[in-house]
């Protein structure tokens, strides 16, 4: 690996998708032709499985809960079925939050605390038993009127996963997809000798991009989820976005956020969610488990907890979080 000649070419162009800024950066190549068939894709992923537009496959499969079974692509199909049956887990992940989302909608107009009343009714529609998948006919049906699946903790990292493959068919050397908190780095890194990448982690304290450790990795998926993404604050009490389905309320937790490194990106996404719940890892989080590189969990306390990272591979920039390595 170390004899790979380093990459003078780049291209990147940022877009607008997924509610976020989104920038793809190849490097190897100048055809910005494929940044744009890359967008195509993440346009098209969004088209179907957002639950934020009416027309999509997602909302017609919620829009008939209680009503009937839909027949939706096979994208939409094997994300939902596995969103789901991660969701029976009960580790935090659950794909049927739908309903207290939209009841809550913080991040979006219209963000409110709602009465007891109305998270009670709401819970009674967060249950993935009651999501029925038939194989054959690659249909979804909900089976309480009201009911809805929200993809949203996990279509980020499939869409990232899927432009990874579609670079991968190209043959290209290496690149970077950020979606915004969910990073994907392909191949081997063109500005280091050992081509290993760079990845910093984000401060939960700061904006977007200003990083407080720094972990040296292969070709893997970064993805941070935190408490300080998006919030609603009424009358000085600050509500965050990782809603339990539990309690109906924004889970109540130590940290500020997770950032999971793993080979795939959408298990990213299902492992900070996880790990975001837990508020810790166990002992076997990696038994069995070549496909999860690490994770760095930053507590209130402006703790690191590093784990199963090394510590020579691990960089600490903002010397005011204490560091412990699990």
């Amino acid at each position: 690996m170390n004899d790979l000649p380093k990459i003078q070419q780049k291209i990147s162009k940022r877009y607008r998708g997924l509610g976020t800024n989104i920038v793809l950066t190849l490097f190897g190549t100048e055809d910005t032709k494929i940044l744009d068939r890359s967008n195509e894709l993440i346009q098209y992923y969004e088209d179907i499985l957002t639950v934020n537009r009416a027309n999509s496959e997602m909302m017609t499969v919620n829009q008939n809960a209680g009503v009937k079974a839909v027949q939706v692509s096979n994208a939409t199909y094997e994300l939902a079925k596995k969103a789901v049956q991660v969701s029976l887990k009960q580790k935090g992940f659950n794909a049927t939050i739908g309903p207290l989302v939209k009841l809550w909608k913080i991040g979006f107009t219209g963000a409110h605390v709602p009465t007891e009343a109305e998270i009670k009714a709401h819970k009674k529609l967060i249950d993935p038993r009651q999501v029925l998948f038939n194989d054959e006919e690659l249909t979804i049906f909900l089976q309480k009127k009201g009911m809805e699946i929200d993809l949203g903790g996990i279509g980020k990292g499939y869409i990232a996963d899927r432009i990874r493959d579609y670079w991968r068919s190209l043959d290209l050397r290496a690149g970077i997809i950020n979606l915004g908190g969910n990073l994907l780095f392909y191949g081997t890194s063109p500005n280091n000798d050992d081509h290993l990448w760079r990845i910093g982690v984000q401060d939960p304290l700061s904006k977007r991009g200003e990083i407080l450790a720094s972990v040296t990795m292969p070709e893997c998926s970064a993805v941070t989820s935190g408490i300080y993404e998006r919030k609603l604050v009424i009358d000085g009490k600050s509500y965050h976005h990782i809603l339990d389905s539990k309690t109906g309320y924004p889970k109540e937790t130590d940290l500020l956020g997770v950032t999971v490194f793993t080979k795939d990106s959408t298990e990213a996404e299902i492992q900070t969610t996880q790990l975001f719940f837990e508020g810790h890892t166990d002992s076997d989080w990696q038994v069995n488990r070549p496909d999860l590189f690490g994770a760095v969990l930053v507590t209130k306390e402006k703790q690191l907890k590093v784990v199963g990272i090394k510590k020579r591979d691990f960089r600490l920039i903002d010397s005011t979080y204490t560091v412990e390595f699990v």
